[in-house]
């Protein structure tokens, strides 16, 4: 059931506005921020600059004894004050959804030695951020970084603009199933409890008798006890594709498959990307992502997700959601392609980017908790709601590690839990060094979970000591699962050879299992036309930075590919306007 009352009906909860604090000794310096931030964002926020930081200490107490919420807070200063000091930590400990950046000069940019102390601070969790001092106005670089910075903040806070609300009883069963399909369709969600004043006033606006749970989209649309197919379509995604000739499919719409969707669809390839959940895969657990090229702020899992599926689509890529498919064959010169509800599809050449997915616990008292207490994956959904808790993750890798930073912010305490005798075993130098600087983290190597349960919701752990062999009854109020993943490749054919782990064989891998005379091309599977890209294929890096180069580089020898079988692609032509060309000078 479905209506449309448009944004008159939408709930607009009366709330004052966040503050945005601006501190600096320096009252010249302190003149010229409160310039830039009262000429943009007075409209919304609550502008205060003080140049003491004493006032700014009382401020940001009085507006956490008030219950209202800090946004930002920019601190100028001297190269040695960057790290911070004590204001920071106060901001952090009073206003835990607050972004901290600090203000450094334009001659700064390029020097090693604040550079260091940049990288330090923001590796100990001091600050978020720096920002250049702004010059004459209208800097708008000065506005990019700021507005980048409350756009995080709003995002954090559910506050974005264009957010889905999800109206239900309670966090669990299909309201919670609702919330992890938003998620993997990289689409800004909240959740709201029915019997609550939002609540009341969004159910308000369905037809009477609409079940929930209900949801609302930014455009007014409310559907009751949806499906994931009407989910998908609300969110702006497509269900069943357009025609069914292809020069290629793309099986995956996480990092690799979003990246061969935007340069496959650029360089004049009819392409359709095909993915059961939504866009992002894996990557969407990942709150922030810090050493990926070109964000030197980090970004979300999810935002890079929503720009590359916004990109590939401009350039005339076309998805399909909430489709698995079941079959892969060849027929004559063509591959086929089935898809579970649509059937099949013919394309020339096919990208296996499904990606892999996190392993489960495997014990009973646990799964039955799923979505109680007991996540798996990212904590981009759930870390505001672990306020004031003792969180405990499973997992040594790069995504556990930042889970436990994101968790950090708002828990009491996060507890890592390792198997491995240290952390840097698997996981980034850098997060490990900001994992060691964060008071309310505690690591736990060479242990596991082996048990654990609770009334309707997690209360506790079993946790087992792999030294001694000691097992240990922890409180815990919730647990994120991080362990590993396994690949999504047992609906492939037998001709796609994979290795003893599930993950494909590609180019030179493939050695005897290569059925024609020329040989593989590098990440061409067993099967001739098909390629792998992303986690995936055996030996892959399992970065999201190398998922997309993967699916950049499978489009380079896509065009080989086709030039040796003589196929002109199918699609458009190359835009002139998007081609890059070189030239010595």
């Amino acid at each position: 059931m479905r209506t449309r009352p448009g944004y008159a009906g939408r709930y607009d909860p009366p709330v004052p506005d966040p503050v945005l604090l601006a501190v600096d000794e320096d009252p010249d310096a302190l003149r010229e921020v409160e310039r830039e931030l009262r000429d943009r964002y007075v409209r919304h926020y609550r502008i205060e600059c003080v140049d003491a930081m004493s006032d700014a200490r009382a401020l940001l107490e009085d507006v956490a004894a008030a219950g209202e919420d800090v946004a930002l807070v920019l601190l100028g200063g001297r190269r040695g004050d960057l790290a911070g000091g004590d204001l920071l930590e106060d901001t952090r400990r009073l206003h835990p959804h607050a972004l901290r950046a600090v203000l450094i000069d334009w001659a700064e940019q390029g020097d090693p030695e604040t550079a260091d102390t940049i990288f330090e601070a923001i590796a100990g969790g001091r600050f978020d951020h720096y920002v250049i001092r702004p010059s004459s106005p209208p800097d708008e670089f000065f506005h990019h970084e700021v507005s980048g910075l409350l756009l995080e903040w709003a995002d954090r806070r559910r506050m974005s603009p264009h957010m889905a609300f999800i109206v239900a009883d309670a966090w669990s069963g299909r309201a919670y199933e609702i919330r992890e399909a938003l998620e993997r369709c990289a689409m800004p969600h909240s959740f709201v409890l029915a019997d609550t004043e939002q609540g009341r006033t969004l159910v308000a606006q369905a037809p009477e008798g609409s079940e929930l749970p209900l949801v609302v989209f930014p455009d007014g649309l409310c559907l009751a006890d949806p499906s994931n197919a009407e989910l998908a379509l609300a969110s702006g995604g497509t269900v069943h594709p357009e025609r069914i000739d292809f020069d290629l499919v793309i099986v995956g719409g996480g990092p690799a498959g979003l990246s061969a969707a935007v340069y496959g669809a650029s360089e004049g390839f009819r392409t359709l990307v095909v993915d059961e959940a939504g866009i992002g895969g894996q990557s969407t657990s990942s709150s922030l992502i810090r050493n990926f090229l070109g964000f030197p702020r980090g970004v979300s899992g999810r935002r890079l997700a929503q720009n590359a599926y916004r990109q590939a689509w401009v350039f005339g890529a076309r998805f399909t959601f909430v489709q698995r498919v079941v079959d892969l064959r060849r027929d004559g010169g063509e591959l086929v392609v089935v898809l579970s509800d649509s059937g099949p599809v013919k394309t020339r050449a096919v990208l296996l980017a499904t990606g892999a997915r996190y392993r489960r616990l495997g014990i009973p008292a646990l799964e039955e908790l799923n979505g109680m207490g007991v996540f798996y994956g990212g904590t981009a959904s759930e870390a505001p709601g672990t306020a004031g808790r003792d969180v405990y993750i499973l997992g040594g890798a790069n995504s556990a590690g930042q889970a436990a930073l994101e968790l950090a912010r708002y828990a009491r305490r996060v507890t890592l839990i390792v198997r491995a005798k240290a952390l840097d075993a698997g996981m980034s130098h850098y997060l490990v060094q900001q994992i060691g600087a964060t008071p309310n983290i505690e690591v736990r190597s060479q242990s596991e979970v082996v048990g654990g349960g609770g009334e309707g919701r997690l209360e506790r752990l079993v946790l087992l000591d792999r030294r001694s062999g000691a097992e240990e009854v922890v409180a815990a109020d919730e647990l994120f699962v991080m362990i590993g993943a396994e690949p999504h490749t047992k609906w492939l054919p037998s001709a796609v050879h994979r290795d003893d782990h599930g993950y494909v064989l590609t180019g030179p891998d493939l050695g005897a299992n290569w059925p024609l005379q020329r040989a593989p091309l590098p990440l061409e599977t067993s099967m001739p036309g098909v390629f792998a890209a992303g986690d995936v294929r055996h030996g892959s890096v399992k970065r999201v930075a190398s998922a997309v180069g993967e699916g950049s580089v499978a489009i380079q020898l896509l065009h080989t590919f086709f030039a040796a079988e003589d196929l002109p692609p199918l699609g458009r032509p190359c835009d002139p306007a998007v081609t890059v060309t070189s030239s010595a000078t």
